[in-house]
């Protein structure tokens, strides 16, 4: 199976990394004839878009940034799906699990993949929020939303790292996404060429001090850090708006025959192998084989 990834970032590397039959493009696109382009040189059996804004140093940045971001989100993966429609070629697109915030009205507070979401006044949230809603409509597309990217490879877009180098913390309890079932995931979605929404996301959630608890224990006893609540990270002008936090029910992929490791039990496999490739000197961009 041939994969054409779209999007130079973090996950899009990641995935080329991970899967030998696919191809890479960070070629700037802005219509659907750049689309029609890459699926007519690569011929893809399916493509992933792995593109879009998240902002510099953090989603703040979308706030001043609001077009930029409403065309990395929305209008780019309207205009890959448009030409992948019109070529008749599966499209996974990457979604966001932070286009829900708080608990859901459902008895255990999860939210699930046909709720709609509540992204309230934040820039990001509502633009991936938009292009979901676009998107779904379609057959032939799958949607994969992701939560939180925890990942063995130091990164600075790994929440591992983003938590140990923050001197204060949100003491908050999330589901996440373990990149290592995250690509497993992705690639069975695409060979299966599952349409519909998808929520990739462990089961169980983690808090923040579990993650920094495992972080002390494998990889650095002296880290220290300040604990504050989620309300104190605008109250101190540490964020200009608040973040997302939310539990995910993976309800979609089992329909498909798709699973994922329990959070708690991957979440230490992981740290195992991110203090290796911390000793190693490994970080993004570079293969370290398990």
């Amino acid at each position: 199976m041939k994969i054409l990834i779209i999007g130079g970032g973090y996950i899009g590397y990641r995935c080329h990394d991970a899967w030998p039959d696919s191809v890479l493009s960070t070629e700037h696109i802005n219509s659907k004839e750049d689309v029609f382009k890459l699926i007519d040189e690569y011929k893809p059996d399916a493509v992933l878009n792995a593109a879009g804004v998240r902002g510099k140093p953090n989603v703040d940045w979308c706030e001043t940034h609001q077009l930029e971001t409403i065309v990395g989100n929305t209008k780019l993966p309207i205009t890959i799906a448009e030409a992948c429609q019109e070529r008749g070629v599966y499209l996974l697109h990457m979604g966001s699990g932070c286009i829900f915030y708080g608990d859901s009205p459902h008895a255990d507070k999860k939210w699930r993949e046909g709720d709609m979401g509540n992204p309230i006044d934040v820039t990001y949230s509502r633009t991936k929020w938009a292009a979901d809603l676009v998107l779904s409509t379609l057959p032939n597309i799958g949607i994969a939303r992701i939560r939180m990217p925890i990942d063995w490879v130091p990164s600075p877009q790994n929440m591992i790292d983003k938590l140990a180098t923050y001197p204060k913390v949100i003491d908050v309890e999330n589901s996440v996404t373990i990149i290592d079932d995250m690509l497993e995931v992705f690639r069975q979605l695409m060979d299966k060429k599952a349409e519909g929404i998808f929520h990739v996301t462990n089961p169980g959630t983690l808090k923040h001090k579990e993650i920094v608890a495992l972080y002390e224990e494998m990889v650095d006893p002296t880290h220290i850090n300040e604990w504050i609540s989620n309300d104190d990270l605008v109250k101190q002008g540490l964020a200009t708006k608040g973040r997302s936090n939310n539990f995910l029910a993976s309800e979609n992929l089992a329909k498909f025959g798709i699973e994922m490791r329990e959070v708690h039990t991957a979440m230490r496999d992981t740290m195992v192998k991110y203090a290796e490739a911390k000793k190693n000197g490994v970080s993004s961009g570079e293969t370290l084989v398990y």
